[in-house]
């Protein structure tokens, strides 16, 4: 029987360790450029202001390019707003090109990046479609990460990040 791997990056960069970690699927990006504010918004605006750190590959990029250019979203946001964001996620965020593929049975192989780069730079998975993905404590759905690491009261991020390793550490003591 194979043994299953987790995919790993041979380099793995720094831009601002004190923030959480996350790779947006692409459809919090298609959610959060819709005109209605939702959580998926609240995330981008986390992560544009530099509140979350956002982990990507090239290959993720080049996804969110094809998909947020298609003709159906052209009535809801602009290329220029487009192009920006993605300029943001480029300039603010870590890239993760030299990830080793995951054996890890996937619904759709086209998530299989997201997964990937995810497990390799320690990030949350933020996706609107969770089911497409494995049982993971790592991936979660927008109001997941909101009700759990957005700041209701204005603490800082630091409070959640320690609440966050405390539950993880409590998790796995068990």
């Amino acid at each position: 029987m194979q043994k299953l791997q987790p995919p790993v990056q041979k380099e793995q960069p720094e831009i601002n360790p004190d923030n959480l970690k996350v790779v947006l699927d692409t459809n919090i990006l298609v959610s959060a450029l819709f005109p209605s504010q939702g959580k998926s918004s609240d995330i981008l605006s986390l992560v544009l202001e530099g509140k979350l750190q956002a982990c990507y590959s090239q290959k993720i990029m080049d996804e969110y390019d094809e998909v947020l250019s298609r003709d159906k979203f052209k009535r809801y946001f602009t290329s220029e707003r487009k192009q920006t964001v993605l300029n943001e996620l480029k300039d603010n965020g870590l890239v993760f090109d030299d990830v080793t593929p995951s054996n890890i049975p996937m619904k759709d192989e086209t998530d299989r990046v997201f997964y990937d780069v995810a497990k390799a730079s320690g990030a949350y998975l933020i996706t609107n479609n969770i089911k497409d993905f494995p049982e993971d404590s790592s991936i979660l759905m927008p109001e997941n990460i909101v009700d759990r690491f957005i700041d209701p009261f204005n603490k800082s991020s630091d409070f959640y990040k320690a609440q966050v390793l405390e539950r993880l550490r409590r998790s796995t003591d068990r």
